[in-house]
């Protein structure tokens, strides 16, 4: 054919330029993504699913909001969460009412994730750190926008170095244009990596956490693995533990492929505790339907 002589061997391939899909080619990835579908999948499918889904959905969403309170710090029994009304300006019901609005808000922020991520970023950290009358931080300018200079952070469960600001500002905008950019990598792995970014960048003085683990669920639902929202990775994360979630976060901030991959790995095993949760809820809905 015109423009290739004969015997010429063939271009080796290019190697990808999306670096999420070089994150899912490293070992042991690919299983996690694929015991995550197939999770995922067996609790779509479940019989519940077809006439009460809401219902999934909103004990989902409680028990993830619990879960994500709990590693940072407010540890309540699930009925504990369902009963109090008084999540107040101090202490845990202040870490646990910022977890229930910030899974409240997760789903309605989908378009606006895939238009500005930075933007959500910002709102949820406002829904998490003034939310409920409160007035924390927003005489001073602090909420909802990332830490400037040499503004202290409150996140006492994560001690890993502290990025300086400009480097939070530089890596939060290379996030951002990755995430718009789009990728043909794996939903768990892009869910994993906007997670251990904002928990090793810690961009906001509070909250950062809580709003890592929301990021997380807005792609997990914005990408399709898991649109209604029924897998609540923050359930697993709970439960894994928080030595186990930092001790992971550590691999990740490492920035080795084993690091990265077990932090992956990590996640995705919590997004399979949360399947694990649901199922146990769609089991007792049927039993209780029956």
């Amino acid at each position: 054919m015109a423009g290739i002589s004969r015997g010429t061997p063939p271009e080796p391939p290019k190697a990808s330029t999306d670096p999420l899909v070089t994150l899912a080619s490293l070992p042991g990835v690919a299983d996690s993504v694929d015991s995550v579908r197939k999770g995922v999948d067996r609790v779509y499918g479940h019989r519940i699913m077809r006439r009460r889904s809401n219902e999934v959905a909103s004990e989902a969403a409680l028990r993830g909001a619990r879960g994500s309170a709990a590693l940072s710090g407010a540890d309540w029994a699930l009925e504990e969460v369902r009963r109090r009304t008084d999540f107040g300006v101090e202490g845990e019901p202040r870490t646990v009412g910022a977890a229930l609005r910030l899974t409240a808000e997760a789903g309605q922020l989908l378009s606006v994730w895939r238009q500005s991520p930075l933007r959500v970023l910002a709102r949820l950290h406002l829904v998490a750190a003034s939310g409920g009358g409160r007035g924390d931080g927003a005489a001073d300018g602090t909420v909802g926008r990332p830490r400037l200079g040499a503004e202290p952070v409150d996140e006492p469960l994560i001690e890993l170095p502290l990025p300086d600001a400009d480097e939070v500002a530089g890596r939060l905008d290379g996030l951002a244009r990755l995430l718009l950019a789009g990728s043909e990598a794996p939903a768990l792995v892009t869910a994993a990596v906007v997670h251990g970014e904002l928990l090793a960048l810690r961009p906001f003085a509070t909250c950062n956490g809580l709003v890592a683990r929301a990021a997380e669920r807005i792609v997990l639902i914005g990408s399709g693995l898991d649109p209604k929202s029924i897998c609540p990775a923050e359930v697993g994360h709970a439960e894994l533990g928080r030595a186990a979630y930092v001790a992971a976060l550590e691999g990740y901030v490492s920035g080795t492929p084993e690091g990265v991959a077990a932090w992956i790995a990590h996640c995705g095993r919590a997004v399979e505790l949360g399947v694990r949760e649901s199922t146990a809820v769609c089991e007792a809905l049927q039993r209780g339907a029956a």
